[in-house]
């Protein structure tokens, strides 16, 4: 019956907000991981030249806010993690970040949201705990500190992962995570409806149908499959699209305790665009095509909202803006990018949504990685690396005392040809080799790639 219950209020609930404030432009994710990038100046103009509407930073950059300043783009600053602790406990601390990153640059630079951590209840140790906590305080705080200064046009948030649901499939049981629903997400949400701000989530349908792409449609993942149509058995609401039944599993979450009206914004979506060669459908193809689709569903006008909330104008940020080199992790991490580091696109993408699939000049590249690589792969060392680097990353991987490195120890099987590179690509391929399956990548701060050539038979750096 409670079931039945929030299910009606849902539906009937009126959604006169959805459409009377927010913009439907499309925004982008400007991260800063690269030791490659342009400077902000450049950055600003590949925005402007893209037509981004909005424009969302990990921080509250200077350089980067100054840039900004004159143009027409909505923008969201951060305030990083470590902070969260010092502002909740102190109003002080709130109004001293307000100063000294907002009222600088306000309001010629157009700051509308000010995201409060990133994704920090997708950590669960004890310092992490403490985060949860402290989230909402230091939330309160922020938005009083805005207010302190009359400024009412600036939104308070914080971005969630998918991980803080327990269910999300169908997407009417989208249910909150035990440990997290009533300690964190109850108040998080008092806030959202009481400041009339949104709910902030990073929501990737590649990680979902990656995991299982048997029973997953790809098409469906990419968002191209109009004849394709899932049923939800509860509410038979019908889904042609994996995004979709995502966004409705939060909304079903937050009905579900007492709030069934607050908006909903995504704070990263996209695709990757390459990856480790394990990664099947991390390319061009796929990534070019899940965002001109996504572009085409956010900007449609009428607005197409979900199926719960048919109509709801959604802001939208794309993740990301460069493709960078330094964040840590499987290859994905590095290739989400709609530029290249010296500012060529990936491929094409229109942000108005006004280009058609078939307006678009550049046919794009076959997608040759759609299923698993079956072969063997290795970690070698990358090219052109830094001796000093290399020679370091190679005593601490072999200095673990897990037997990593036996074979290349003097007068062993390995220990010839005696070279920094090819000592160190059998200690990378034999450490990842015993630790892939417990998280452990081939990368190792950038000084590895995998391969599918045997290194003991081509030594090819040589």
């Amino acid at each position: 019956m409670r079931e039945t219950a929030l299910l009606a209020l849902l539906f009937f609930c009126p959604l006169a907000f959805s459409c009377a404030t927010n913009s439907n432009r499309i925004g982008v994710n400007y991260g800063q991981l690269g030791n490659d990038l342009p400077p902000p100046s450049q950055s600003i103009q590949l925005l402007e030249s893209m037509n981004a509407g909005l424009v969302k930073l990990y921080d509250a950059n200077p350089e980067i806010l100054r840039q900004l300043s004159g143009t027409t783009m909505h923008v969201s600053i951060m305030v990083p993690n470590d902070l969260i602790p010092k502002i909740a406990s102190n109003i002080a601390e709130a109004d001293l970040w307000v100063r000294e990153n907002v009222l600088p640059y306000y309001p010629e630079t157009m700051i509308r949201f000010i995201l409060v951590g990133n994704e920090i209840l997708s950590f669960n140790g004890s310092q992490d705990q403490r985060l949860w906590h402290d989230l909402v305080p230091a939330m309160t705080r922020i938005q009083i500190a805005l207010k302190w200064h009359n400024i009412r046009n600036i939104k308070v948030g914080t971005p969630l992962a998918m991980d803080v649901l327990e269910s999300s499939y169908p997407p009417s049981s989208g249910r909150f995570r035990f440990d997290i629903s009533e300690r964190v997400m109850v108040p998080l949400l008092d806030f959202l409806g009481r400041t009339r701000s949104f709910f902030f989530i990073d929501v990737y349908p590649y990680f979902p149908w990656s995991e299982d792409p048997t029973n997953i449609n790809l098409d469906f993942a990419l968002g191209r499959r109009e004849n394709l149509i899932y049923t939800d058995p509860v509410t038979g609401l019908e889904y042609n699209n994996l995004l979709d039944q995502m966004l409705d599993s939060i909304i079903f979450a937050m009905t579900k305790l007492g709030h069934q009206n607050i908006k909903l914004a995504i704070a990263e979506t996209g695709w990757p665009n390459d990856g480790d060669i394990e990664q099947y459908g991390a390319n061009i193809y796929n990534a070019a095509t899940y965002n001109r689709n996504l572009v085409q569903k956010m900007t449609a006008k009428p607005p197409i909202g979900t199926p719960a909330r048919p109509g709801l104008i959604i802001p939208t940020f794309i993740f990301s803006l460069y493709n960078e080199n330094q964040k840590p992790g499987p290859g994905t991490e590095r290739h989400w990018g709609l530029f290249y580091p010296n500012g060529k696109p990936v491929y094409q993408l229109d942000l108005t949504g006004r280009r058609s699939e078939s307006k678009y000049a550049s046919p794009l590249p076959e997608a040759t990685n759609n299923r698993p690589y079956r072969g063997n792969i290795w970690c070698v060392v990358a090219k052109g690396v830094n001796s000093t680097e290399l020679e370091s990353a190679l005593g601490d991987v072999c200095g673990r005392g897990n037997g990593t490195c036996a074979a290349i120890e003097r007068g062993r099987e390995c220990y010839e040809p005696i070279s920094v590179i090819s000592h160190a690509s059998y200690a990378f391929s034999s450490y990842w080799a015993k630790f892939r399956n417990a998280g452990a990548t081939c990368y190792f701060n950038g000084l590895a790639v995998e391969t599918t050539r045997d290194p003991s038979k081509f030594h090819f750096y040589h």
